[in-house]
């Protein structure tokens, strides 16, 4: 199997290794929602840090660099996306985040201390995040069937991070192959849906464990609404969650629609934490949780009556109810037929040391 050779455990930096019993990783993607001016980035990655999240995420690409300046049909959405009615490189000159940005961007983020990463989109831009030492690659959904990049990508020895949002099982094979063939066994497979938004009956979040088969490490990359496909995934096993993140309502952006506001993504943050507490351990000593907080929903054994010392327990002489705080009802066999030390009285709980 395939899964077999990949990592178990990615180490990102010397504070960041991802496994499936690390945290969950929580990713804020910027994309195109800056309005083409990098303050906005800028301030977006003071909030992202204040919220909690673990990374900043963009996306390296120029018009030039993903498609043709060309107004022939072949390059006209006429989809159902929110797109619809462009061309693809008015679209990306709308969204983009130029390379001119990049140095300061990363830069930013070291000085605040939060994890920077990016998608690059060709060649060109591989070469840039290289020189700007960009420490974990992703590859987007689209380009999964761009085995150069991705070949590319692999070479560099960083860990790589793929979506899976129009992929077969053929692509997703074949990129891992890529991978693996390049010496590289650090990557981690995003469940993910290439609809913008995806609406609630495309998400098909059982996917999941589908990419399990493949990968050890697995995550969610969500264009849904809201926050409950993320929170969902978590559930599931999901050990990277990105998000696209709009500093505010005033950014006119491609991507506005299925973006969580600043203000909004504190509590998406701390309802991911507050699913992983729930989400626990497999193993439960529930006695011990019980013993701490509970002990009055269990039931343990009780005297129903005025016993004397010698006396011997018979089956009436004992009560099993709550609260669980004295000899439990496992043990009633056991203690009928045996003789007590002392007094007792009724409504006391029986203890070991009565007999």
């Amino acid at each position: 199997m395939i899964k077999n050779k990949i990592a178990t455990k990615i180490k990102f930096n010397n504070k960041i290794t991802i496994s499936n019993s690390s945290k969950v990783f929580i990713v804020a993607e910027i994309s195109g929602n800056h309005s083409g001016n990098i303050k906005n980035i800028l301030r977006s990655i003071d909030n992202i840090k204040a919220s909690g999240a673990d990374a900043i995420k963009i996306q390296s690409y120029e018009p030039h660099t993903i498609t043709l300046n060309s107004k022939k049909k072949y390059f006209y959405i006429n989809d159902k996306s929110i797109w619809k009615g462009k061309y693809l490189y008015d679209l990306y000159n709308s969204a983009y985040t130029p390379f001119a940005w990049h140095k300061k961007i990363f830069s930013y983020a070291q000085k605040k201390k939060l994890f920077c990463f990016s998608s690059p989109f060709d060649l060109s831009s591989l070469k840039l995040l290289e020189k700007l030492k960009c420490p974990v690659y992703k590859i987007a959904s689209p380009e999964i069937q761009d085995l150069e990049l991705i070949g590319a990508v692999a070479k560099t020895k960083k860990p790589i991070i793929i979506s899976t949002g129009v992929a077969s099982h053929n692509d997703i094979m074949l990129a891992l192959k890529e991978c693996l063939n390049n010496n590289n066994k650090k990557i981690i497979l995003l469940n993910c849906i290439s609809s913008y938004p995806a609406q609630i009956n495309e998400l098909n979040l059982n996917h999941i464990n589908k990419l399990k088969q493949y990968c050890p490490i697995v995550g969610y990359s969500d264009h849904s609404i809201g926050k409950i496909a993320s929170i969902s995934s978590v559930a599931m096993g999901a050990k990277v969650i990105e998000k696209h993140f709009i500093l505010n309502k005033k950014i006119k952006s491609a991507d506005e629609k299925f973006s969580i506001l600043s203000d909004d993504f504190f509590d998406f943050v701390k309802n991911i934490r507050t699913t992983e507490k729930m989400l626990g351990k497999i193993e439960v000593d529930k006695k011990k949780i019980l013993k701490m907080k509970l002990t009055t929903v269990t039931r343990s054994l009780f005297y129903k009556r005025d016993l004397n010392k010698n006396q011997k327990i018979i089956r009436s002489d004992l009560a099993s109810v709550r609260p669980g705080i004295g000899i439990s009802p496992q043990k009633l066999k056991k203690i009928i037929g045996k003789r007590l030390k002392k007094n007792v009285k009724k409504h006391t709980p029986v203890q070991e040391k009565d007999f």
